[in-house]
């Protein structure tokens, strides 16, 4: 058999692959995998074992099938359509879902045109499928198939539920774009008047990207992630009052089956007020509760969660930098929140929690606060007994972009800036010297000290934040360095 590809353009590909039919079962190949020129559209070859009495295969099996390439696409519904007649043919059908074809009786000529947004749009691959074949088929491509024996049960996984509220792409059988060869003329076929009716290409509206949606927007972390992604398509950006994660109906506030990634920007970051009844509810709530609840989603339905963790997760007595693997040990409320939220958001099976220390961004932090009082004339005490590096809201989005497009491997990544750890009346004495004022001005406490005439609850603070990057820069990101981004940040 040959199969076909068609680019936009119109020009047709034919390519000579291991896709020859057989009119009689083949037993005992090998599992094996044949690439398509559809992005994603992948054939399968199984093994299946007969005798005098029939044959047996293993249709579907997980471990061994996302073990040779198949995406762990987590089939919910399995459907099988039983044709009488040769010829029957089924109309090119694109779904917001995944769907994992076979045959279990008979032979298909199929036909798979890519239905989705982007260069590929239009692309056509055809091939004959018997009980020792299957093909996997994205969401968004177009599937179609026409009976090549009496008798035959065409079979089907699907990774979501049919709903009124999804999006679907049709096209014509006939498109003379397409051109599919049908082994039996669609003249002399068995067909619906739905199918048959169906658009052409020109007409087809194409099935959009899953989308990405960003949590808790309206933070620093939110607003340097507009900047970072401007311009990208597909991003839905909501605020707390447009999504709230601590509504119970949270699991069916969306269709998530179109959504590819969820960036959770929103957190409860008050860490002596989370030390008050309501701020320890508030916190738990927003930084341990919240997460879950994504981690479930992300679970069910795919998806890649981001989430940002700190470094109050760690006590801060170790003698060294804190690596991804160091066991968490918290301190306060606000710390045990967000090493909740961690513990969560690892058992999504896509995850990046990038665990961070000292964020500075748009907003009141210690850095314009820092440089407002350089300008009033006010000579600070600021605390000298902890250490850390200061992390840019911007190399957070930087970093959170080229986890995603690098497809990095799942789990915890560190993030600050290069150089020194320095204490806070360090970094305060380099921001009144980069504005020009004299940094002796600035004198150093102790944290007991600091908070000796506080009134109010007081967070206990890690003595050390200092995070190891060498994980992060083996994925490929180069952290900024940290005078630098200092420099520029008051510059802006």
């Amino acid at each position: 058999m040959v199969g076909a590809v068609q680019g936009r353009d119109g020009s047709v590909l034919r390519v000579e692959g291991p896709v020859t039919p057989v009119t009689d079962i083949e037993f005992g190949k090998p599992l094996a995998v044949t690439m398509t020129p559809i992005p994603g559209l992948v054939v399968f070859d199984l093994p299946v074992h007969g005798d005098s009495r029939g044959w047996f295969k293993e249709n579907w099996q997980r471990e061994k099938m996302t073990a040779a390439g198949l995406p762990d696409f987590g089939p919910v519904q399995n459907n099988v359509s039983f044709n009488d007649a040769v010829g029957t043919t089924r109309g090119i059908h694109a779904e917001p879902w995944d769907k994992w074809v076979s045959v279990a009786t008979g032979r298909i000529f199929g036909a798979w045109v890519d239905l989705r947004e982007g260069p590929t749009f239009g692309a056509v691959f055809t091939t004959e499928i018997d009980p020792s074949k299957a093909i996997f088929v994205p969401r968004g491509v177009g599937n179609s198939y026409q009976t090549l024996e009496p008798d035959t049960a065409y079979t089907y996984l699907v990774n979501d539920h049919w709903s009124p509220e999804a999006t679907y792409s049709f096209l014509n059988l006939a498109d003379e774009t397409a051109a599919i060869d049908w082994p039996i003329p669609l003249a002399e076929a068995e067909m619906s008047a739905k199918d048959l009716a169906h658009p052409r290409l020109a007409d087809v509206t194409p099935i959009a990207p899953r989308r990405t949606l960003v949590v808790g927007s309206n933070g620093q972390l939110g607003a340097a992630l507009r900047k970072e992604f401007d311009g990208v398509d597909g991003i839905e950006w909501t605020t707390r009052n447009e999504f709230d994660l601590a509504d119970p109906d949270i699991a069916s506030a969306r269709r998530w089956r179109d959504y590819d990634t969820i960036i959770n920007a929103g957190a409860y970051t008050a860490v002596d007020a989370a030390e008050t009844p309501e701020g320890r509810r508030d916190a738990w709530a927003a930084n341990a509760a919240g997460p879950a609840a994504l981690a479930r989603i992300a679970s069910e339905f795919g998806i890649t969660l981001v989430h940002v963790s700190s470094d109050y997760v760690f006590d801060g007595t170790a003698q060294r930098a804190y690596r991804e693997d160091d066991a968490v040990c918290p301190l306060g409320v606000y710390g045990q929140s967000k090493a909740a939220g961690d513990a969560a958001v690892t058992t999504a099976p896509r995850h990046y929690v990038i665990r961070t220390s000292w964020v500075i961004g748009e907003g009141k932090n210690f850095v314009r606060t820092m440089a407002a009082l350089a300008d009033k004339g006010v000579d600070p005490a600021v605390v000298d007994d902890q250490r850390g590096r200061l992390t840019f809201a911007s190399e957070i989005a930087r970093l959170i972009r080229h986890l995603l497009v690098e497809d990095a491997p799942s789990g915890i990544y560190n993030l600050s800036s290069e150089g020194d750890a320095q204490t806070w009346a360090d970094i305060a004495r380099r921001v009144y010297a980069l504005t020009g004022h004299n940094p002796s001005r600035v004198s150093g406490v102790s944290t007991e000290q600091y908070f000796a005439a506080s009134q109010s609850p007081v967070a206990p603070r890690p003595r050390n934040s200092e995070l190891d990057l060498k994980r992060v820069r083996a994925a490929g990101f180069i952290p900024g360095d940290g005078d630098q981004l200092l420099r520029d940040y008051l510059a802006s």
